[in-house]
């Protein structure tokens, strides 16, 4: 095979050197680079050989015969300014001819190039890890604050969002145990997890003193390091472990390993893990005062309903007594029926009363809301992160009974709306809503009314619909 005649030369180098410019994959800037040379320098085959990411850590590209037969030989680097990605071997000219220097000046400025646009690659690379992992922290934060998850729930989102961000084998998390050490609590793993959750590393292990001071540990191969101990370890090889701490408290170790023979973890993947534990670990101690604050709310609520229940039925049976004393010192059979029938609405009224706070009280504390009482509490809460306090919200009539579930879905949907609404409004301190379930429609026909008001510029939101 032979080159290009020398005044064509120039032409072919900057085809070639546009060619390899032209792509942000590895392989196929190497696969412009040797077919490029062979092409110039007129060489029997090439071979460029780099090391990157990947199954090995090295990837090889071959253009010709077997680079490794007989003839001379012309080797360059490939790099871009002070880095280097690995080199280009040419071999053999056609009669045994050696290289010339023109040769090696067009080898070179070939391998140049490639080194440009594999460092570009390297960046653009590293440019969307940081967008992967960026946006992860986003979703991994969005998903525990929004209260999707809770408990043991809430770390499963937090092993398996990063095992995916990680390419990991599995992702784990190990918490205190109470006899020392850490133990496997949660684990995110498309293999079978058994044997794994409630492995230990034992008290006084290397790998637990560096964790519990707050700082990551880093393994090349977690079956043979001398600092792991666990019973699982044959099973991984490269390893990060990160400690989940907030405020100074650690809660815990995120485990991300990979399986025995793969690629180790990068510098830029290492960089990215480290902020990402730290804001799941916040978020996750966030998580966890939200959902006290809506358990404190529901006990709040049933404070409220135990004193309102008080009051309606001693009220009214009080009142419903008095009824019956003055009915017996009645004559008029017409005026005892009236009073009578009055008085059984009135008992039957305060039976639904005390069914619908008996339902509510019966509701766990821990499960999630599901009557529209407790819904509209829980918005609340949630609205008082932002204010500082929470709302002042009233309720007006049995709102458990009469307000179907559709009608309540919508209402609660109207009222997240109104809450963002009011909290983007500046000024907003307090908020203030209104359920009220005695409304009566333009119409004249029965209906639920939902009024939310704030004192940053005195708005005013009212949503209503038919029951």
């Amino acid at each position: 095979m032979t080159g290009p005649p020398p005044g064509s030369r120039l032409t072919a180098l900057l085809d070639a050197v546009l060619a390899i410019g032209t792509d942000l994959d590895p392989c196929g800037t190497l696969r412009r680079l040797v077919v490029g040379a062979v092409s110039l320098t007129g060489a029997a085959s090439a071979v460029a050989r780099t090391v990157r990411p990947g199954p090995d850590g090295r990837t090889e590209v071959r253009a010709g015969a077997d680079p490794e037969g007989a003839g001379d030989r012309l080797r360059v680097p490939v790099r871009a300014g002070d880095e280097g990605f690995g080199e280009l071997v040419l071999t053999g000219r056609p009669g045994g001819r050696p290289f010339t220097v023109e040769d090696e000046q067009l080898a070179r400025v070939l391998a140049e190039q490639a080194g440009i646009a594999l460092g570009n690659a390297r960046l653009h690379e590293a440019a969307r890890q940081r967008e992967r992992w960026i946006e992860g922290t986003a979703a991994v934060t969005t998903a525990l604050l929004a209260g999707e998850d809770a408990g043991a729930d809430a770390l499963t989102t937090v092993a398996e969002r990063a095992r995916r961000l990680a390419d990991a084998a599995a992702g784990v998390v190990l918490q205190p145990a109470e006899e020392g050490g850490m133990e496997i609590v949660t684990v995110s793993t498309p293999d079978d997890p058994a044997g794994i959750v409630g492995t230990a590393i034992a008290p006084g292990a290397p790998v637990l003193t560096r964790l519990l001071g707050g700082e990551p540990v880093f393994l090349e191969d977690s079956a043979t390091d001398p600092r792991m101990t666990t019973r699982v370890r044959h099973r991984y090889g490269p390893s990060m472990m990160l400690p989940l701490e907030a405020d100074g408290r650690l809660i815990g170790t995120l485990a991300l390993p990979r399986r025995r023979g793969e690629r180790p973890y990068t510098d830029v993947e290492r960089q990215l893990a480290v902020p990402f534990a730290a804001q799941a670990a916040l978020a996750l101690v966030l998580a966890d005062a939200h959902r006290g604050r809506a358990r404190l709310a529901v006990y709040e609520d049933r404070d409220r309903i135990a004193r309102d229940l008080h009051d309606l039925v001693v009220q009214r049976l009080f009142a419903t007594g008095m009824m019956l004393e003055s009915t017996r010192r009645r004559t008029d059979a017409g005026d005892v029926g009236a009073l009578l029938d009055r008085a059984v609405d009135d008992l039957r009224s305060t039976v639904r009363e005390v069914r619908t706070a008996i339902i509510a009280l019966r509701q766990p504390p821990a499960d999630p809301p599901t009557g529209l009482r407790a819904r509209v509490l829980r918005e609340a809460a949630g609205a008082a992160v932002h204010l500082g306090s929470p709302p002042s919200t009233h309720f007006a009539g049995p709102v458990e009974h009469r307000v179907p579930d559709e009608v309540a879905d919508r209402l609660v949907a109207a009222l997240r709306e109104a809450l963002a609404a009011a909290l983007r409004r500046p000024g907003t301190d307090r908020v203030r809503i209104v359920v009220d379930a005695t409304a009566t429609g333009p119409d004249g026909r029965a209906a639920v009314r939902l009024t939310v008001a704030d004192d940053g510029t005195g708005t005013a939101y009212t949503w209503q619909e038919p029951l």
